[in-house]
């Protein structure tokens, strides 16, 4: 149990949990900062959650929802009001409904997470603020307090599994819902030089170029919301082309960007693409959550070999783009 005290302050209106880990602060911060990590410990272990958006950066948001033994669901959010990578961060938590809109009628609250070194590892600092005494005794009498004690007695496991995380594994495709899936992938590079590198027509030309043996034939680059672009190839004669086109919705350069994709000349809605860049240890997490129409577009997509070509693609951005910066 790495939970070592929980103080709670009725006159400052604060809770304050205190836990130690035996490993480094920079392992410690990568498991909250990347979402495939900590889903496996945010939610219960009857109430896992699933992290929908996590964008670990000032002014970013995180949305989640956990599951109960019954499929019921809990949402939740966060609000990144400031951010000091490696060290803390701080954020304003709520509930969130069906829809991922907050939850009014319910408090919402502020939460500092500091991360420091100990002789034997790191701690872990986490202090609540609550709006009044009456929001506390609420959450409180909700479970708050035993929810956060059993959610992080999980992180152990978590810490533990270099393997599943480490920054030699290739591309990888989860599933989050029926018609979502976050595409997962650490790229040796800051996320300066990988947001550098999917923007920059010169750039995105050289590690970017479909199947084996085919060449750009169109690289319109979209760099700002509202702007479209488009990606078009061809092979070695100049026949049997495809082109992706899409408009920007979101740009946070350089965290976040949402796009729409679609295949040129195909029928159909195209996909929402929501791409966050967190550093990380050994790179840059590039974390791709992808919305299809329905689940038979999903598994349709997927069966194509979408992740090996990413993969293929995203390898080649750091031997011909990267190693070469």
């Amino acid at each position: 149990m790495p939970v070592t005290s929980v103080e709670k302050d009725l006159d400052s209106l604060t809770m304050t949990i205190v836990a130690d880990f035996p490993v480094p602060v920079r392992r410690l911060w990568d498991a909250y900062a990347d979402p495939r990590q900590i889903e496996r410990f945010w939610g219960p272990p009857t109430w896992p959650a699933t992290f929908t958006r996590h964008d670990l950066y000032p002014g970013g948001r995180s949305e989640y929802y956990m599951t109960g033994p019954d499929g019921e669901r809990s949402g939740g959010y966060w609000e990144y009001l400031a951010v000091e990578e490696g060290r803390s961060f701080e954020v304003r938590d709520g509930f969130a409904g069906p829809d991922g809109e907050p939850n009014a009628e319910m408090p919402s609250m502020r939460m500092v997470f500091v991360f420091s070194e100990t002789d034997e590892g790191s701690r872990l600092t986490t202090t609540t603020y609550f709006g009044s005494l009456e929001e506390l005794e609420q959450l409180v009498g909700m479970g708050m307090e035993e929810g956060t004690k059993a959610a992080m007695a999980q992180i152990d496991d978590v810490l533990a599994d270099l393997a599943s995380f480490a920054a030699d594994r290739g591309t990888e495709a989860q599933l989050l819902s029926d018609t979502q899936v976050r595409v997962s992938r650490i790229i040796r590079g800051t996320p300066q030089q990988v947001w550098d590198a999917h923007h920059d027509p010169e750039l995105l030309q050289r590690w970017l170029l479909g199947p084996d043996g085919w060449r750009f034939t169109d690289c319109t680059v979209a760099t700002s919301v509202g702007q479209t672009y488009r990606y078009a190839w061809a092979d070695a004669n100049g026949e049997d082309g495809f082109a992706l086109t899409g408009e920007v919705r979101a740009s946070e350069p350089p965290h976040r960007e949402v796009t729409t994709e679609a295949m040129e000349g195909i029928d159909g809605p195209p996909t929402l693409n929501e791409q966050t860049l967190t550093p990380v240890e050994g790179g840059t997490l590039l974390s791709l959550v992808i919305t299809y129409d329905s689940k038979e577009l999903r598994d349709t997509v997927l069966a194509t070999g979408m992740t090996d070509g990413m993969e293929s693609s995203y390898a080649r951005l750091e031997s011909e783009v990267l190693a070469r910066a």
